[in-house]
């Protein structure tokens, strides 16, 4: 203020325009400092947000069954196949025997093994060396259980979306990874015989319209004709 000088009107003049450029600088350098504030925050958010949706649909292909065998079976077609072959057994022999139900294990094993890289990547430390032990042992061709990762899964998840903590009195069985539905095989089967039944509705209404219009023009014909003679009987 005491460097303010109001002796003029020039002074005034420039003392204002001073005034005004200190504050535009000023408010300038707070709508960077918050601009630059709200895209780190909205980057955090997007970042946490993929990262619980990601544990979430791990949490979900991991512990999506309590019934059944819940252990993961790491074995390959190429080792059913060899074990077949140290006992005696072809696929000419017995097709159905080298491959009990290996396509529905393959795919929960496959599952298993994408949910596994995805919580190393983005879990806890915790999750990190549950999903690592697990991964050796699948590597190693041992059947696992995810029952201990699921449960620390759910515990983060819960804990993040502040959500409360799972009554310790409560008795929940063990998880298991889920089991692969044959839904959309079902679905695109249904499909194609809808698809046939148009079809062949189609072409027997086509062939329903064509006889109609056969009939018709034959009664026209008959019609027609049988004019004709009334009016010459008549003359």
């Amino acid at each position: 203020m005491r460097n303010l000088d109001f002796s003029s009107w020039q002074a005034l003049l420039s003392t204002l325009l001073g005034l005004a450029l200190i504050t535009l600088i000023g408010v300038g350098v707070r709508i960077a400092a918050m601009q630059t504030i709200q895209q780190r925050r909205e980057r955090e958010n997007r970042q946490i947000n993929e990262r619980l949706r990601t544990l979430i649909a791990a949490y979900k292909t991991l512990g999506g069954s309590f019934t059944g065998n819940l252990e993961v079976d790491p074995t390959h077609l190429r080792d059913l196949r060899r074990r077949a072959a140290s006992d005696g057994v072809t696929d000419a022999d017995a097709p159905g025997e080298l491959t009990p139900n290996s396509d529905r294990t393959r795919r929960v094993r496959d599952a298993v093994e994408a949910a596994l890289s995805d919580i190393i990547l983005l879990g806890t430390e915790e999750q990190v060396r549950l999903a690592a032990k697990a991964a050796s042992e699948l590597a190693a061709g041992r059947p696992v259980h995810t029952h201990e990762l699921v449960v620390s899964l759910r515990d983060f998840v819960r804990k993040v979306l502040d959500l409360d903590a799972v009554p310790g009195d409560l008795a929940i069985p063990k998880q298991g990874p889920a089991r692969p539905s044959a839904s959309a095989g079902r679905g695109k089967g249904d499909g194609g015989a809808k698809d046939d039944t148009q079809k062949g509705g189609g072409k027997g209404g086509g062939g329903m319209a064509a006889g109609a219009g056969g009939l018709g023009l034959g009664m026209g014909l008959g019609a027609g004709s049988g004019s004709d003679d009334e009016s010459e009987h008549r003359r």
